[in-house]
């Protein structure tokens, strides 16, 4: 089969006359045109409807350290879904780089091709340095996939578990095992909750977990990543094992490793706790076992579960609302109007129909429209109104 994608033209060339429009000399006009303002790329040529998938394959998902010849399934995987479901142009972008930088470099020297740069399968703590450099340097949108399209599940997960079970937001005492690119990632987007007043403010208490237990300001083994989470949660310094640490939590949301929730420690929560485990492909707790054990509502990352967490949920409509304001980055209310976007596709949501489906394009319009919006919003959209600009691709 040679993969899963392919490069197809929009015009056929079936003469000179169209030979002469499509390359020499048709292509000199838009090309000046360019040259005078390089904004009119992202109208005269697919730029405008063009995503870099980009990976170093230093951790695809449930094998690891693999590299960037293997990362390419990985990456054409999302490309096929970029176009199926958004009609974006995804392409893969695999890079062979032992340095950050590196990175860094080549991802600048190719984005006069894309509109947004979505990155994918790179470990933990390089993705955080390479996004933040990347955001600070291009005026295009960045994101790592991995850590903010599964937050937003995560959290448009979190308000439909509450809405089910009648818990509200702003009360929940949450644990986050796991501080790696997810469990990071999640914990920041719960604390921006409060941006906008129709929404609920921020949780009450979040406190994240690595192997060494409870991270909290001034404890030691902690990367910059890990320093900066520990200066915004855990303000009452939790320590202890995670049985200590789970009493009086409402939320577990693991990112960690498989089987590190037992029932005994799903009894020490509070009542009716909500279960949240995405280790792939074993989670840190079954759906069977959590139910037993008296949650409310389990959910996993795994295919067969009738409410999979999965960014599949969230970035083809991320990035089409994003490339449809011509943003020029992805910010915190763009996320979180996301995650409300998935969370009310789904009426009454109930322990097997939380989430709406991912493959439906009625999710990825409203996540789009709701990304748009919150663009135009705050003031990082480059095209006038809110209608989607589909003529650059």
């Amino acid at each position: 089969m040679r993969g899963k994608v392919e490069t197809a033209g929009k015009v056929d060339v079936r003469s000179r006359e169209d030979l002469a429009a499509v390359y020499f000399p048709g292509s000199m006009e838009p090309a000046k045109a360019i040259f005078r303002n390089p904004e009119l790329s992202f109208q005269l040529t697919a730029r405008g409807n063009s995503v870099a998938i980009v990976s170093d394959g230093s951790a695809v998902m449930g094998i690891g350290n693999v590299g960037p010849c293997a990362a390419l399934p990985v990456l054409e995987g999302k490309a096929l879904l970029f176009r199926q479901l958004a009609d974006i142009n995804g392409v893969p972008v695999a890079i062979k780089a032992r340095r950050t930088q590196e990175i860094v470099d080549t991802v600048q020297s190719i984005s006069p091709n894309f509109a947004a740069v979505d990155l994918e399968d790179i470990s933990a703590p390089r993705c955080f340095d390479v996004e933040n450099a990347l955001r600070e340097q291009m005026n295009i949108p960045v994101l790592h996939d991995d850590q903010h399209g599964t937050a937003i599940a995560l959290l448009a997960s979190l308000i439909n578990g509450c809405r089910m079970t009648g818990k509200r937001l702003g009360d929940l005492r949450i644990l986050i095992q796991g501080a790696g690119f997810v469990g990071i990632a999640f914990a920041k987007l719960l604390q921006h909750l409060g941006l906008d007043r129709r929404y609920a403010a921020s949780v009450r208490e979040i406190v994240v977990c690595d192997s060494r237990g409870p991270i909290y300001e001034g404890r030691g083994f902690l990367n910059r990543a890990k320093e900066e989470i520990a200066r915004r949660t855990n303000r009452s310094r939790r320590a202890g094992p995670l049985e200590s640490v789970l009493r009086g939590m409402d939320v577990f949301v693991g990112a960690s490793a498989g089987n590190v929730l037992n029932a005994a420690l799903v009894r020490a929560m509070n009542a009716d706790p909500i279960l949240l485990a995405l280790a792939n492909p074993v989670p840190e707790i079954t759906r069977e076992e959590g139910y037993r054990a008296g949650a409310a509502l389990v959910c996993t990352g795994l295919q067969d579960d009738p409410n999979q967490i999965t960014n599949v949920l969230v970035f083809p409509g991320l990035f089409r609302g994003a490339l449809d304001a011509r943003a020029y980055e992805i910010n915190s209310l763009m996320k979180l109007h996301a995650a409300y976007a998935l969370a009310e596709l789904v009426r009454e949501p109930a322990r097997d129909r939380l989430l709406p489906d991912p493959l439906d394009r009625a999710t990825v319009r409203a996540v789009a429209a709701a990304v748009r919006n919150a663009a135009h919003n705050t003031g990082v959209a480059c095209v006038l109104g809110g209608e989607p600009q589909r003529d650059a691709g």
